[in-house]
């Protein structure tokens, strides 16, 4: 008998939580913060310099620094900045929707040092001089815009200023300068130039007794402004040197958004329709429980008040992915436990219970490799890192936990007792329980195919392609962007088609210090232009950049620049990080399983890193940081089949308790191998075209980290049933050989419990 009030609670918490999510989405989503490279902004990591050799760079001196840098953000008006104390030297400032990045970038690395020197150079009043908070915007009698100064003490100007008028004609100048350099700069030389690097050099006819001095310059309003706001946050501590730093124009950010939602909606519309044609009634609840994890992962991203990035929305596609992954391990195992004749609710049980080892275990593989990219990585780095782990765990509560407690509901309402074909299986496939059938004896569309026969046909093809890899980055080396070769990249984006020559002829009007080193036309119909420069341009030359090329294209152009050293730090980085995460899986694997699995499987890993690599060499594209969270991402997400595999392996050997022969290993691989690989398939599939989407109608910004994802996904799924398993055999064997005989799993953990004579 059908038991109803299962099915009516069913609708009524769908309705519930959909009712929710329907009601506080728009407001989530209005709160969730974007990133740079959503909506426009810059990035910059200054490093810490003392101003004369005294001055010690201790944790105080980088606080107050960075309270400095706050105050002048707040007169920028920017919402909710993100300034961070990094190492014993170092300070990031991130800027997410800042109107005036030129003004910005100039407000924040001026040192505002004001001094007033005579035209010897010789120092008279500084910025200690000044009464805080006493500068204002003003006009002077001819209504020109000016800045008016409050002094401390009018006695000490009075004295300057007689000092100064005793010099006598034409000396007798008070020179103002701002952030004048000891040894580089010097009236004498400033004094014949048309745009002299003082503010102001008025005459001083007769003795000030007054408290208050105005600097007249050649000033637009907007530029006395600026001054008078500098000058009221405060001079900086110490000296500030960019060495690395990205801008991301408005524009820019707009049009990413929007393309990478795009590439996204499509790829998980094709999972829930993939999902609901090939498991039925299940791949039904799957997606509702998938529309529950999106939904719960942009509410903890708002509650964790974290920041939204490009690589952070792929990180949600492929938590879609991790979540699909768990629903299809659980329903292809509860279609099997059908297969043998038990009962739609035995099955819905066992499967469940079966499927729970491998879905913990290839969860807790990705969110290392996750961890490693969140200590190892960049800001962008890190924010990809953050949602990657939040989907993880998300996806594991709602794909384990959500899908379990929804298709339970209608399983034990009894509705699909001797219905199997809504679980996506048909009568035929049936086997009488009396026959007393295992799910390991199951026979599969796979039985005809020979895994561990054509092994070396793997290995030699595996072979053959990665010595073509070496052959070609030996040959044609990467094409390492700025953030590993350090210099200046350029992005242009135009509303009318680009060339090469057109890009390179307003470069050259500009008359850099640098010539650009290469020129690359990209997008749909070739409105973006990437420009490189082996060297770091300057801030002003930025300033430059930015605005020029805002004028002639009409949107602002992206610059970003890293410095020699953070280009080998990063570098390094990048290193160390894929290392730990080899081997973290290598001890996770060892311990959950065996070392005969642990080093098959990194080194089945290394194989998908490398043919990334070597696909990056052969097609010359760029290779930055997004690459390498690519491939850590690879590496964590790659090890799922593998381990999948491995645990029904497991399973196998457990069940024939001893090894003797290589033909009993080869039956055991075979065996696993063929019972997972429509889940393999189906995992593979799902993913793949989600990635799909995201290199067609994703951003150009992320072409390169979807593409590696590609390469590595496909990559991934061959090694994990083509190379990871056969290596074990191989090492197996030999260990057979030595020993004649093989104890299973259970039999070693049955003999360790016995007392020892």
């Amino acid at each position: 008998m059908v038991k109803r009030g299962r099915i009516i609670a069913f609708f009524l918490i769908i309705i519930l939580i959909g009712s929710t999510m329907g009601l506080t989405t728009n407001n989530i989503l209005s709160n969730i913060k974007l990133g740079l490279d959503l909506q426009g902004g810059f990035e910059v990591l200054y490093e810490v310099k003392p101003i004369d050799k005294d001055q010690k760079i201790d944790k105080d001196m980088l606080t107050s620094t960075a309270e400095a840098l706050n105050k002048r953000i707040n007169v920028l008006g920017v919402s909710e900045p993100n300034i961070q104390i990094e190492g014993e030297n170092r300070i990031r400032v991130q800027l997410a929707g800042v109107d005036d990045q030129n003004k910005a970038r100039e407000m924040l690395s001026t040192e505002a040092h004001l001094s007033f020197r005579d035209v010897n150079d010789n120092k008279k009043l500084d910025g200690s001089d000044l009464v805080e908070g006493g500068a204002t915007q003003t006009f002077d009698e001819n209504g020109r815009p000016s800045v008016s100064l409050k002094l401390k003490s009018a006695d000490k100007f009075r004295e300057v200023t007689e000092e100064i008028m005793n010099m006598g004609s034409p000396n007798n100048l008070l020179v103002i300068w701002l952030d004048f350099e000891e040894g580089k700069d010097s009236y004498a030389n400033e004094a014949v130039k048309e745009d002299p690097k003082f503010l102001s050099a008025p005459q001083v006819s007769n003795v000030f007794n007054d408290d208050t001095v105005s600097i007249v310059g050649s000033f637009t309003m907007e530029e006395a402004t600026t001054l008078a706001n500098l000058l009221n946050a405060g001079a900086l501590p110490v000296q500030l040197d960019e060495v690395y730093s990205t801008s991301v124009g408005a524009q820019f950010g707009e049009q990413a958004m929007e393309k990478t939602i795009l590439g996204g909606l499509i790829g998980i519309a094709f999972i829930f329709l993939f999902m609901i044609a090939y498991y039925r009634f299940p791949g039904l609840i799957a997606t509702i429980t998938l529309s529950i994890y999106i939904y719960l992962i942009l509410l903890i991203f708002d509650w964790m008040n974290g920041v939204l990035t490009l690589p952070g929305i792929a990180a949600l596609i492929l938590g879609v992915g991790m979540a699909v992954d768990a629903n299809i391990l659980t329903y292809e195992r509860i279609k099997e436990e059908i297969k043998v004749g038990k009962s739609i609710k035995s099955s819905y049980k066992a499967g469940n219970k079966n499927s729970f080892s491998s879905i913990l275990d290839a969860n807790l593989t990705t969110i290392l490799a996750a961890v490693v990219l969140f200590i190892y990585g960049n800001s962008s780095v890190k924010g990809f890192a953050t949602m990657l782990i939040v989907s993880i765990l998300v996806s594991f509560l709602t794909a384990v936990y959500g899908s379990r407690f929804l298709l339970g509901l209608w399983v034990n309402s009894k509705i699909f007792n001797k219905k199997p074909q809504w679980f996506g299986v048909k009568k035929k496939d049936i086997k009488d329980i009396a026959e007393s059938y295992d799910t390991l004896d199951l026979p599969t569309k796979f039985d005809k195919f020979d895994f561990v026969k054509h092994r070396k046909k793997f290995f030699t093809l595996s072979g053959v392609l990665i010595l073509i890899g070496v052959i070609t980055l030996f040959t044609f080396r990467l094409n390492l962007g700025i953030d590993f070769a350090s210099g200046t990249r350029v992005e242009i984006l135009s509303s009318e088609p680009l060339a090469t020559a057109t890009i390179k002829s307003d470069l050259e009007n500009l008359k850099l210090d640098i010539d650009a080193s290469d020129i690359v036309v990209s997008g749909n119909n070739d409105e973006i232009g990437v420009v490189r420069f082996k060297g770091v341009l300057s801030k002003d030359e930025i300033a430059l950049i930015k605005s020029e090329l805002k004028e002639r294209y009409g949107n602002e152009p992206g610059v970003s620049t890293v410095s020699p050293t953070v280009g080998k730090e990063l570098a390094k980085n990048a290193f160390i990080a894929v290392l730990i995460a080899s081997l973290g899986i290598i001890l996770y694997v060892t311990i959950r399983f065996e070392l005969a699995m642990a080093i098959p499987a990194v080194l089945a890993l290394l194989h998908d890193a490398f043919f990334i690599i070597a696909l990056f060499s052969i097609t010359r594209m760029e290779v930055d940081l997004t690459f390498i969270a690519a491939v850590l991402t690879i590496v964590g997400y790659s090890i799922n089949d593998t381990i999948v595999t491995f645990d029904r392996m497991r399973e196998n050997m457990q069940k024939k308790k001893r090894l003797k022969t290589f033909s009993d290993l080869a039956e055991v691989v075979n065996k696993s191998l063929r019972q997972t690989l429509t889940r393999s398939i189906n995992t593979g599939l799902t993913v793949i075209v989600a990635v799909i989407a995201l290199l067609i109608f994703g951003s150009e910004s992320i072409r390169n980290f979807s593409f590696a994802l590609l390469v590595g996904l496909i990559a991934g799924t061959y090694s994990s049933l083509f190379i990871a398993a056969q290596l074990w055999v191989v090492w197996k064997n030999k260990e057979l050989k030595k020993k004649g005989i093989l104890k299973t799993y259970k039999e070693k953990r049955k003999n360790s419990s016995q007392p020892q004579v």
